[in-house]
This record gives C-alpha cells, sequence and structure tokens, in this order.
C-alpha cells in the first residue's frame, strides 16, 4: 500500500469526528500531541505513533507557512499505522511554533510508509492559494473544513 494513501481523496482520510475547532495549546509539542490523540482516538494510529510525532518535531518543525503546522510521524512509526487519516485541530488563539511562527490549525496526518510525502503535497496545493489558506485557518465548523478537501 505503499504511496497509495496519496491517491485517496483528502475528504476521505477525515472522519467527522477528526476535525475539532476552538481548541488551546501551550505550545507546539501540546498541539502535536493532540493531534496524535486525535488520530488515535479515530482508529488510524496505535498510541506508539504519537512518539514518532513528537521525536519529529523535536528534530524538525512541521510548521509549513500560512499558520499551518502538519505534524506527522518519523519513519520509524509507520508500523503504528493501521490506515491513512488526517485530523484538522483548529487553535483560534494560534499556538507559538518558535522562530517567530504561530499556527492556526494543525493538520495531523497517518500515513503507510511514503504516503506522506503525497498528502503533505496536496495539502500544499490548498495553501498555495491564499483565499483557501484563510479559509483554513478561520473556519468555525466543520463543515467549512471538509468542503475544502472537497468533501
Amino acid at each position: 500500500m505503499t504511496g497509495s494513501s496519496s491517491r485517496i481523496p483528502l475528504s476521505e482520510l477525515i472522519d467527522d469526528d477528526s476535525i475539532r475547532l476552538g481548541l488551546r495549546a501551550a505550545d507546539r509539542f501540546e498541539a502535536v500531541e493532540l493531534c496524535g490523540r486525535a488520530l488515535v482516538e479515530s482508529g488510524a494510529v496505535t498510541e506508539g505513533y504519537i512518539a514518532s510525532m513528537l521525536e519529529r518535531e523535536r528534530s524538525v518543525s512541521t510548521f509549513i507557512g500560512e499558520g499551518v503546522a502538519i505534524p506527522h510521524g518519523t519513519s520509524a512509526g509507520k508500523d503504528s499505522v493501521a490506515r491513512p487519516a488526517m485530523v484538522v485541530l483548529g487553535f483560534p488563539d494560534g499556538v507559538d511554533w518558535g522562530d517567530g511562527e504561530t499556527a492556526h490549525v494543525c493538520i495531523g496526518i497517518a500515513a503507510p510508509a511514503g504516503g506522506h510525502v503525497g498528502l503533505v503535497a496536496r495539502l500544499a496545493e490548498i495553501l498555495l492559494d491564499p483565499e483557501l489558506a484563510e479559509r483554513l485557518r478561520t473556519a468555525e465548523r466543520s463543515d467549512q473544513i471538509r468542503d475544502l478537501f472537497g468533501a
């Protein structure tokens, strides 16, 4: 299944309860952990994936610009992935991501080995459109998020 998650429509990777808005996090590591917990609760990953996500964040920032971070696990965490999935967490007050960057949205992703690259590339396409990026950052309802991903 390597790489196949990059062809699944983004909307199919998000469960109804995988969009959580109006959250707060003290720092980027708490935000990453919240993403990991949401992925665990969705049944997409096991508990071990959270440690893999935090390990990645410690080694390289997952902030990609436009107020968005895309936390995901390291290749060592691939065995913790049961199925490809995404969670979208909104932080209206923002989360200090370091280096003067603030994330208002964290999109946690889980994919089998190699699948992250395709998912991140497809998410980046949305963020390259300033209007779509603004709609993502300011969404107040889950249906607004699902619309952006083609639900």
